[in-house]
Parts: structure tokens; sequence; C-alpha cells
């Protein structure tokens, strides 16, 4: 065990959300991050999960910087049956993501990531949309954990200003 800790501490292991060596702490820096609103409901969605991790107290007074998102979905059917109706689908929803510094607009950060979720396209109507619908949630879920992450890493560096 005490073995482990002095590898990982050689490693250059810091935590990300935690004071680091550096000074630098992300989760202060993500507080600080404005999400101006996304268009159609997916996008309602995102901005919502993405609002919730990164600013959990409210949005920022005075933001130092602004996380631009735009998002497109696109349908895959994937099994078929033999009068070819299809039985699954796959959700495959992108995102395009830029973080900009709120005084200088400058350019941080940009980024694309996707997430494929699938559902059940069942007799019934109501079933397959809420199965859809449910998909989508969990997409801008993946798609939230992920822009947060990779904000994560980039703010914990250190940069010259």
């Amino acid at each position: 065990m005490i073995a482990a800790m002095v590898l990982i501490a050689g490693c250059g292991f810091e935590p990300l959300h935690g004071q680091q060596q550096s000074g630098v702490n992300a989760t202060s820096a993500m507080r600080q991050i404005s999400v101006p609103p996304i268009p159609e409901r997916l996008g309602q969605l995102l901005r919502i999960e993405l609002t919730n991790r990164l600013t959990p107290s409210g949005p920022p007074r005075a933001p130092a910087y602004v996380l631009s998102v735009s998002v497109s979905e696109s349908k895959r059917n994937l099994a078929v049956r033999k009068d070819a109706t299809a039985t699954r689908a796959n959700l495959v929803i992108s995102a395009k993501f830029e973080l900009t510094d709120a005084k200088t607009e400058e350019s941080l950060l940009s980024g694309r990531i996707r997430s494929i979720n699938s559902y059940d396209i069942l007799d019934s109507d109501f079933a397959t949309l809420s199965a859809e619908s449910d998909a989508r949630r969990r997409a801008a879920l993946d798609l939230a954990t992920e822009i947060k992450s990779r904000l994560g890493i980039f703010l914990s560096q250190p940069r010259n200003t």
C-alpha cells in the first residue's frame, strides 16, 4: 500500500479537483464558466447537466469563461425484422464545444465529442418515444461528464497570463 502511494506521488499525479502544487484549482475555475443557452430540447438537457456540474451553486456573477456548445443528433437502425421494420436503434449525439475567455473572447479550448445510446423500437409508439427520450437524456449526461472532464484537465494546467 505504501509502495503504491510512493509510486503515484513520484509519477507527478495530482488530484484534479483539489489544490495542486502549481496553485491551480480546477473546481474553482470551473465555477467561473458561463454556459449560454443551447438550441433545441437536447441542448436544454445538455445545458442543465453542464450547469449542474460546473456551477452547482448558481451562475457566476462575473464569469471568467464562456462555454459555447452546439449539438447534433442522428439515428441508426440496428436490428431489422424480416418485414424490414427496425427493432433497435442507436441515437448518436455529437457535440462541439469551445471555451473562450470572457474578457478577451480568445478561444482557449475546443473539441468534439459524441455519445452513442441504444434503445428498443417497440410496437407502442409511446414506449418507443419514451425509450428514445431516455437515450437522449443519457447522452446529455455522457456529454456533460466528458466536457467537464476535459475542462477540468485544461483548467488544472498552469497557463501564462
